[in-house]
C-alpha cells in the first residue's frame, strides 16, 4: 500500500459552516462504494444521515482533512457512546473507549495511504484518556475489514452483521 506524508493536508476540527462539505465527502464515498458493488452507507445517499452529521459537526467531534483548498477526507471522533455504539459494542461501563464513525476519503484522494495516514494521526495527535479506540464495519466489506487488520486494529467479534474493532491507544 502507498504511503503518503501528511504535511501535504491540514486535519483539524470542522467548523459548522462546513457541514454541507462533510456531507458531500460522505456521499461522494457512498457513491464510489456503491459502485464497487459493496451494500454499505446507501441510507447516506438519500440524506438518512444528514442532521445527525450536522450535529456531530456543532458538537465539534467531526473533523475534516484538507489539502491545498480541496477537502479530501472526514472522519468523527467521539468518547461517549451513541446508541449505534451501544447496540453494536455493549454498555462501556468503564468508559475507556475512543469511538471512531465514518472515516471517509472522497475518491480522488484514495489509493495513495490517506486512510491509514489518519489513522496513524489518530493515535499519535489526539490527547485522550481512553485505552481503546474502537470501531466498527460492514462485516461483509471485505477490503475494509482488511484495511482495519493491516492497520493494527483487533477484530474481537460481530454484531448484526458488523465487525468490531479495538487498537490499545497510546497514553
Amino acid at each position: 500500500m502507498p504511503s503518503i506524508t501528511l504535511e501535504d493536508y491540514q486535519i483539524r476540527i470542522a467548523r459548522e459552516d462546513e457541514s454541507e462539505q462533510i456531507i458531500n465527502i460522505l456521499k461522494e464515498a457512498a457513491l464510489w462504494i456503491q459502485s464497487q458493488g459493496i451494500d454499505q452507507w446507501q441510507y447516506l445517499l438519500q440524506g438518512g444521515d444528514d442532521e445527525e452529521i450536522k450535529q456531530a459537526v456543532c458538537r465539534g467531534t467531526t473533523y475534516i482533512v484538507i489539502k491545498g483548498d480541496k477537502p479530501a477526507a472526514t472522519f468523527a471522533l467521539s468518547s461517549e457512546q451513541n446508541d449505534w455504539d451501544r447496540h453494536i459494542f455493549g454498555n462501556d461501563a468503564q468508559h475507556d473507549s475512543l469511538y471512531l464513525h465514518r472515516l471517509a476519503v472522497k475518491p480522488d484522494f484514495m489509493k495513495n495511504g490517506l486512510g491509514a495516514g489518519i489513522l496513524k494521526w489518530i493515535e499519535n495527535h489526539i490527547t485522550t484518556d481512553k485505552k481503546y479506540l474502537k470501531l466498527d464495519c460492514v462485516g461483509n466489506n471485505q477490503k475494509l475489514n482488511e484495511f482495519y487488520i493491516i492497520n493494527g486494529f483487533e477484530h474481537f467479534g460481530i454484531t448484526d452483521g458488523h465487525s468490531k474493532y479495538r487498537k490499545i491507544l497510546k497514553r
